[in-house]
């Protein structure tokens, strides 16, 4: 289900200390009901998530898509990428983040760990379009039950990015998000039984 950025901007996450030039594009509550220590659980879960093999059809070929467009247009080149064009949040890391775990990689992503916490998990990527940030937050609610919850935040490279970030937004929003949910709840309950 898709949040205000209320759900994201009212909570103490240590990303607002790195994120205060980006821009805040999504909030989603993941569909990943656990208990209070089931964060590590999540950091599995989506570390091991890859849209490009999700379960629907219209997403697979979205992303494919997407890197056939960024080949030819060579956005996603190293020197348009981390520690080229932009410098890595991890330069802004304070000493306890830098100091601690990154949390995993997953071979073959584009992104690439900036920390992990109990309960924060922070990821960055740069192209020729955008340096952006997943992070990850395992929430408590209302109803005493926790759950993950996905923020993106961008920072946009000059109008083709600002282009980039509006022709892809029906698609995120339609799309893309509400059908990764499926595949997070699938993958999200397979760990349970695991």
């Amino acid at each position: 289900m898709r949040l205000p950025d209320s759900a994201h901007t009212s909570r103490p996450w240590r990303i607002h200390e790195l994120t205060g030039d980006f821009r805040l594009e999504d909030v989603w509550a993941l569909p990943t009901p656990g208990d209070p220590d089931d964060f590590p659980r999540l950091v599995r879960v989506m570390a091991a998530f890859d849209p490009a093999r999700s379960s629907s059809s219209a997403v697979r070929a979205l992303f494919a898509i997407r890197w056939k467009v960024g080949a030819l247009l060579r956005l996603d080149r190293r020197q348009a990428g981390l520690g080229a064009r932009v410098p890595s949040l991890r330069d802004r890391l304070p000493a306890d983040l830098r100091d601690g775990p990154s949390g995993p990689s997953a071979d073959g992503s584009s992104f690439r760990p900036l920390y992990l916490t109990d309960d924060e998990w922070a990821l960055e990527i740069a192209n020729q379009t955008v340096h952006g940030v997943l992070h990850l937050g395992w929430v408590r609610a209302d109803d005493g039950t926790h759950h993950g919850q996905m923020a993106v935040l961008v920072k946009r490279n000059g109008p083709l990015g600002a282009a980039y970030m509006t022709a892809i937004a029906p698609f995120r929003h339609a799309v893309v998000y509400p059908l990764m949910m499926r595949d997070i709840e699938r993958d999200w309950a397979s760990t349970r039984r695991g």
